[in-house]
């Protein structure tokens, strides 16, 4: 029998410890970073909620303030064109009305979900674009870098892309479905300049398509 002096268990005692050790380190490193990561996802989470829409999920009013401002400095510097498209489901207290509210937001999602598939199918190599509900059936639509004849063919793939949804609307004086109206103004935005401006033009341009017979697209 061999037998083993007090001090060598002392020697594997504090290697076995050291090793405990280092384990323990690894296993609370890695819980750390777990951690980290989860509170960083539920973080970006938590973002992206504050700037949906919840019936819709497409941006809401403040993202779309934001936003605009972001690339209206961007385009600035730049020297480049920025659009801005204003669409409102014509008729829509009339569907309200006839159909019921739940009616209307389940009309609200299917139409902010056919302009988002509209803008990105007219501009698959530019995706700085942003659709936002600008309140109630109005959605605006940021087209930075895309000049005003490009905007155009983008608002007319809304118009018709909605169109073709076939959501019947009998209580419409545009058409027996539902419809878009859809305003646009395009500039180069000079620093200081205002890009409230530029909403009052699209606006002014959709009041006009309002006028002129609803589900048409002007250009201001």
């Amino acid at each position: 029998m061999v037998e083993i002096e007090p001090y060598v268990y002392r020697i594997l005692d504090v290697h076995h410890l050291l090793i405990a050790q280092c384990h323990i380190h690894e296993l609370a490193s890695n819980l750390l970073h777990e951690l980290y990561q989860e509170l960083e996802t539920a973080h970006q989470e938590l973002e992206l909620q504050a700037s949906l829409d919840a019936l819709t999920q497409v941006a809401n009013r403040r993202r779309f303030d934001q936003y605009l401002a972001q690339q209206w400095f961007q385009t600035s510097k730049e020297q480049n064109s920025i659009s801005l498209i204003m669409a409102d489901i014509d008729c829509f207290k009339g569907y309200n009305d006839t159909y019921g509210h739940q009616a209307g937001d389940k009309c609200l999602k299917q139409v902010a979900l056919a302009i988002n598939q509209a803008v990105q199918m007219s501009l698959q190599t530019n995706k700085e674009n942003l659709v936002a509900r600008y309140g109630g059936e109005e959605f605006a639509i940021v087209l930075p870098k895309i000049n005003a004849i490009d905007a155009v063919s983008v608002a007319e793939k809304i118009r018709s892309h909605v169109k073709s949804l076939n959501i019947i609307h009998q209580a419409s004086v545009a058409s027996k479905v539902v419809t878009l109206s859809l305003g646009l103004a395009t500039t180069v935005p000079q620093l200081g300049g205002s890009r409230e401006a530029l909403i009052s033009e699209a606006d002014r341009a959709l009041y006009q398509a309002k006028i002129k017979g609803r589900d048409r697209v002007l250009l201001s």
